[in-house]
């Protein structure tokens, strides 16, 4: 299961990360949100130690989706020496998010 990404833990996963960071910003009324979180689970296992896979909810954590520009839920953010280097928005397949990752590890 995917790690989660606070606003006090977001320096520590994300920007001193020494392996590219998904982060999938999420909530629980969310239904889209719903649909994709076993994904990301999945993902957080095939990717172990290739990436960190986390989860940021923007109702307990606000200033991270802020920071950027988060409108719209669920997106994924993808990071690679703690800068933002693509985004999905959206429920998205599984093969999409995947393509992204390998293009980035």
């Amino acid at each position: 299961m995917a790690q989660a990404l606070t606003d006090s833990n977001y320096a520590e996963i994300v920007e001193q990360s020494s392996i590219p960071v998904l982060v999938d910003f999420w909530a629980s009324w969310c239904g889209p949100c719903r649909l994709l979180s076993p994904v990301v689970d999945k993902l957080a296992v095939i990717y172990e130690g290739k990436m960190n896979v986390v989860k940021c909810n923007v109702d307990e954590s606000s200033d991270i989706p802020v920071k950027f520009g988060i409108r719209n839920i669920p997106t994924l953010l993808f990071f690679k020496d703690g800068q933002v280097v693509d985004r999905l928005v959206g429920a998205v397949p599984q093969a999409e998010i995947e393509k992204k990752i390998q293009a980035i590890i």
